[in-house]
């Protein structure tokens, strides 16, 4: 199917954008991933979606929301079964381990932001645990800065998503289950994808806050500040839709 789905982008490349959002929607219906959303992404653009990071499945759960393009670490493009998923929904790869290229890679985020793209950034780096976020990553929250001074715009807007997986066959994941959808990397991916594929029937909800306006006078870190506090809230929010004390 993946090899069906490349060739259909290169002999269509009118339709390419769509493309990825009926595969996502597909494949997860195959797994028996189901997923719920909550509010809605803003309609203003450009936009640049932060969000918390648990798996290599994030991609597909927000690939399957809207039509997005990832921002993905560098070495993605080395996981196999992943990287061309990545490439499908034309990921823009950065190296966070090279401070130096951060103003490089933030700028060709830009560039894509100016374009109309919808630019999702998993803000902590790398997949966390499932029970808490990690703090955010500010470097790349220059490319709203950058694609206000490209185009000369009066604001980006930066919107929080956060991503939880809740539920399997209905049943709660508490604490100790978490691993069986999170991916936190002690774990390699390819035993974990084939237990993720096997297990398949989680409930995984996806909710949308306020977006942040992004204009001339705004620090970047600031933004990286508010937006963690705003997700964390969300992500704790659709944690107790399903483990009420």
């Amino acid at each position: 199917m993946a090899v069906v789905q490349i060739f259909l982008i290169f002999a269509l490349p009118a339709k390419s954008r769509r493309l990825p959002l009926i595969w996502h929607r597909l494949a997860l219906r195959l797994i028996g991933v189901r997923v719920h959303v909550h509010g809605r992404m803003d309609n203003h653009r450009p936009l640049m979606l932060i969000s918390n990071h648990l798996s290599w499945s994030d991609i597909m759960v927000l690939g399957s929301v809207g039509e997005l393009c990832f921002i993905a670490k560098d070495e993605v493009k080395s996981w196999p079964g992943i990287n061309w998923l990545a490439r499908l929904q034309r990921t823009v790869f950065v190296n966070r381990e090279r401070r130096r290229d951060a103003g490089i890679q933030a700028d060709t985020i830009a560039e894509r932001l100016v374009q109309g793209d919808v630019m999702v950034l998993f803000a902590e780096g790398t997949t966390g645990n499932g029970h808490r976020l990690l703090p955010f990553k500010s470097a790349l929250f220059a490319a709203p800065q950058m694609a206000l001074q490209q185009a000369g715009l009066e604001k980006v807007s930066v919107q929080p998503v956060a991503i939880a997986y809740n539920t399997l066959h209905g049943m709660p994941l508490g604490r100790y289950h978490q691993p069986l959808a999170a991916w936190p990397g002690d774990v390699g991916l390819t035993p974990h994808l084939l237990s993720f594929l096997r297990l398949g029937a989680f409930d995984v909800d996806v909710a949308f806050g306020e977006a942040i306006a992004f204009t001339a006078g705004t620090k970047r870190k600031e933004i990286a500040t508010r937006a963690f506090g705003e997700t964390r809230v969300l992500f704790a929010r659709m944690r107790r839709l399903y483990h009420r004390s």
